[in-house]
């Protein structure tokens, strides 16, 4: 089969498209013939070694961490999905791998697919789906909570503004003048333009923000945020309980995150306000009931591109560039 395999850590000559075997499911795992798979910065940042002390890889690997299809086998233990399905999913991270035209996931990752988009453009939505979810229930979004979204035109904020106005909350999102109409028409309540707004200088304060920015941009949200209310980073430094509960490491990642982290939980505690680093979770029930809401209307998908997997590498690169409005994702034709 084709797949998009990375060879050792480092820029884009490090990757490319090559004849490998196919993978064999596990117990508890589906085997799927692969149809659109969603890029991701993540798969670039695993590419440079960004987080190589995070996500465990054999070398060669290959890249992927979302995809759409239909399954072809499952395992011995696998209950409620059979060949013929339809399915997306949220990959395991250990495995990655949805850059191949099979590909092996967690039974426990898998949703049945939307009915109401195209299987290929279903890719788009495990990984920023998922994000947005468990971010927004970090701030417990809902009727009377006022939230801050950093860069609502991308592919994680669309669904982020999507989802919390869904579970009844007022939306106040980041976005330059290029992105305006797209996240008004998502339902923003409020649009902040970046590229003339300092953010420092809004008066507005927030009962949650969630940043997808990082930089200079989550040290503003600090001062956004109401004090003793909670600001979710999926872009800032992880921090000692990423290690302790998420990745179920022990003290020497959990003291460099310590580290590491220093700088933002001290002006998170100067602002009264706590800092969280969300490190998604795969989760196929939370990631059915996204698939609900899509399909009930209640949620918009944002395909900002598509390419055939013989251009996923130019894919790679628009990515990149950090510019796409919604998600990009790859047909595997």
């Amino acid at each position: 089969m084709k797949a998009f395999v990375m060879h050792g850590y480092g820029g884009p000559d490090h990757t490319r498209l090559e004849e490998v075997e196919a993978p064999a499911p596990g117990p508890e795992e589906l085997l799927v013939r692969v149809v659109g798979a969603g890029l991701n910065p993540v798969d670039y940042k695993i590419r440079e070694g960004k987080l190589r002390g995070v996500v465990s890889l054999p070398s060669p690997a290959i890249l992927g961490n979302e995809l759409s299809g239909e399954v072809v086998a499952v395992g011995a233990q696998v209950k409620g999905f059979a060949p013929g399905d339809r399915i997306l999913s949220r990959v395991d991270k250990g495995r990655m791998g949805a850059f191949a035209e099979l590909a092996c996931v967690g039974a426990s990752t898998a949703a049945p697919a939307p009915t109401s988009i195209p299987l290929v453009d279903a890719a788009g939505l495990p990984l920023a789906g998922l994000t947005a979810l468990q971010a927004l229930r970090m701030l417990e979004a809902g009727p009377g909570r006022h939230l801050l979204i950093t860069g609502g035109a991308g592919g994680v904020g669309t669904l982020a503004i999507g989802i919390a106005k869904h579970l009844g909350a007022t939306v106040t999102t980041t976005a330059s003048p290029r992105g305006r109409d797209l996240v008004l028409g998502l339902g923003a309540d409020a649009v902040i333009d970046y590229t003339t707004t300092d953010l420092t200088t809004v008066s507005e304060r927030f009962d949650g923000v969630f940043d997808l920015i990082g930089g200079d941009t989550l040290s503003a949200c600090f001062g956004l945020a109401r004090p003793g209310s909670t600001v979710v980073s999926v872009a800032g430094m992880p921090e000692p309980r990423t290690a302790r509960e998420d990745l179920n490491r022990g003290p020497a990642l959990q003291a460099l995150f310590w580290v590491g982290s220093m700088g933002v939980r001290r002006q998170a505690a100067q602002h009264d306000v706590t800092y969280r680093f969300l490190f998604m979770q795969p989760d196929g029930a939370a990631l059915a009931e996204l698939v609900t809401w899509l399909d009930q209307g209640a949620l918009r998908l944002i395909i900002d591109r598509r390419y055939p997997f013989a251009e996923i590498g130019q894919a790679m690169a628009v990515l990149e560039e950090g510019r796409a409005k919604g998600k990009i994702v790859v047909e595997m034709g």
